[in-house]
């Protein structure tokens, strides 16, 4: 295929299935054996990689701006109707390629997803998953229209964020509140969508002859390494060796706030009384203080950014109308990532960025050295270890003499509220995660009276002592919160995975940051053609999420939060 007749993405920015099935029957029709079949894959991977960045580019143009009409259409149309459709194409032109005796060593993953996503396809489900990207839109438009009025102005939820890092405990606590309020008044709208997204995907898992929606989202999301069984293990260790910890440390912090307990509002807290850190004024400041940091792991890493931003690929700033949440997605044909997030001008946005600048650094290796578009992406258990661990990597570089924002003591500070998210995260995806699992295996996950029931159970068991009493809607609120479970089901626990293998690598970079950071980068560039364990081996990690391991990063974390005590 020569450059001028390439598929690009604005070749299908407006366009309908019908006027894009041709292009994949062109593919279903033309020769193929093991004489060519290496132009033919590349032929498919060009017309993958153009349409992947149109529905790319429509979702972020919706994100954005949930209120733009057009952009909606464009983003349903391409979301909802032609990216499903891509499922029954992919496994249609993959039978033609399984048929052939073609197994490169570094396509191995490649086929063996292919051949996977074969056998688990059913037509039936295209149809399904149409309708799923509908309900999806709605809860976006829902929860990203959702504001909160604060000192008589109307502000996007995630401007609250800095007030609920404030000393006085009465500002935290209307913060909080008003935080949740939307969701807990819009608990029957959003359990409408939800009712329905659980129906559709118990049928679609029953259409491919699984008895449930986990089994099959476990096939679907091609976790060839680890099993359901592995997740419980998880959760098991989670509760056996960080939630101790964690109580700990939040008995800690309400005697030094000079509470009985620890409430919700109390969390971001600084137990000194201080105000919350306050890194930068502009997202000018963020994006060049954050190029520095990544600048300093190495210095293509910075250089990485510092393009993205030229280019116009960050969109960094919180408003009216923008979906909440942040993420990295990839423009696969221009050769780009592209940035999203709501900055609130705290310490999450310098971390955010970071974990959001591994997913872009990931993209820029993967583009130079795999050259198969379906070849470059691991699962998010390793996806996430680019984000998680390049967030350790450039902590040692967050005072002002070393590029970042603080003063030394800031930036110790900064640190330890890091290290000890990562701990209380930890409790939070295994709630996360075993909550989906009851959802989708209990039979009962069509109730939404048992749901919020079993929800505040299992949060329950991994809450860390904070005091939830009579803020009991509220607590379930939280779940309606958490976007994964509504847009993306069963994509959590590859972040507890992934940050297990992240702690792996800043454990190495503590006593050689160099080598630990060429390992992780090695890791990266190799993308999708290796299978999880052999790309954790790479990137210096073990790929082991027993209690074992995690007791042992647990204590590694505790040590240091002792060593950067104030």
């Amino acid at each position: 295929m020569t450059a001028s007749t390439r598929p690009a993405p604005g070749d299908f920015a407006n366009a309908t299935w019908p006027e894009i099935l041709p292009r994949f029957d062109a593919l279903a029709d033309a020769p193929l054996d093991l004489s060519n079949v290496e132009t033919w894959l590349e032929d498919w991977s060009d017309l993958h990689v153009a349409i992947s960045e149109a529905i790319a580019r429509a979702a972020v143009a919706y994100t954005v701006d949930t209120t733009d009409a057009a952009a909606e259409e464009a983003y349903n149309r391409l979301s909802g109707d032609v990216a499903p459709q891509l499922q029954e194409q992919t496994v249609r032109l993959a039978r033609r390629l399984l048929a052939l005796d073609y197994e490169p060593d570094d396509l191995k993953i490649m086929i063996k997803t292919f051949r996977n996503q074969e056998e688990i396809f059913r037509p039936r489900n295209v149809a399904i998953n149409q309708k799923l990207q509908r309900l999806d839109a709605r809860y976006e438009k829902i929860t990203g229209g959702m504001t909160a009025v604060w000192d008589g102005e109307r502000i996007p939820l995630a401007q609250l964020r800095p007030y609920l890092l404030d000393p006085d405990r009465t500002v935290r606590r209307k913060a909080f509140l008003k935080g949740l309020a939307p969701y807990a008044r819009n608990r029957s709208k959003l359990a409408d969508i939800f009712d329905q997204q659980y129906a559709l995907r118990q049928r679609m898992a029953k259409n491919a002859g699984f008895r449930n929606y986990r089994d099959f989202v476990f096939r679907e999301k091609n976790r060839f390494d680890y099993t359901p069984d592995d997740c419980v293990v998880f959760h098991d260790a989670v509760a056996e060796t960080i939630v101790p910890v964690v109580k700990r440390l939040h008995a800690k912090k309400a005697k030094a706030l000079g509470v009985r307990a620890l409430r919700p509002w109390d969390l971001m807290a600084d137990p000194f009384g201080r105000p919350g850190l306050k890194p930068y004024e502009s997202t000018a400041d963020l994006i060049s203080g954050s190029a520095r940091m990544l600048g300093k792991v190495n210095p293509v890493f910075g250089e990485y950014l510092e393009t993205m931003d030229r280019e116009g690929l960050l969109d960094l700033e919180s408003r009216e109308g923008k979906a909440p949440g942040g993420y990295c997605t990839f423009y696969e044909y221009s050769r780009r990532p592209f940035i999203f997030m709501n900055a609130s001008k705290t310490q999450d946005d310098v971390e955010t960025l970071l974990h959001e600048g591994g997913h872009a650094i990931h993209s820029f290796e993967v583009l130079e050295h795999v050259p198969i578009s379906f070849a470059r992406y691991p699962g998010e258990e390793m996806a996430e270890v680019a984000s998680m661990a390049m967030e350790l990597l450039a902590a040692p570089y967050l005072t002002k003499d070393e590029g970042g924002f603080y003063s030394e003591a800031e930036a110790r500070r900064a640190r330890r509220e890091h290290l000890e998210g990562i701990l209380s995260f930890f409790t939070w995806c295994a709630t996360i995660d075993a909550f989906q699992h009851w959802l989708y295996t209990s039979g009962k996950g069509g109730d939404r009276t048992m749901r919020d029931a079993v929800w505040q159970e299992i949060a329950g068991r991994f809450n860390g002592g904070v005091d939830w009493s009579g803020f009991e809607h509220e607590s379930i609120a939280r779940w309606y919160r958490q976007l994964h479970i509504w847009l993306v089901p069963f994509y959590y626990i590859e972040y507890g995975i992934a940050q297990l293998g992240a702690l792996q690598v800043w454990r190495n970079s503590r006593s050689d940051q160099a080598a630990a950071t060429e390992a992780y980068r090695k890791a990266l560039a190799l993308g999708n053609t290796r299978p999880l364990p052999e790309l954790y081996e790479t990137a210096g990690a073990r790929f082991a999420f027993d209690t074992e391991t995690i007791g042992e990063l647990a204590a590694l974390v505790e040590q240091q939060l002792a060593d950067l005590e104030d």
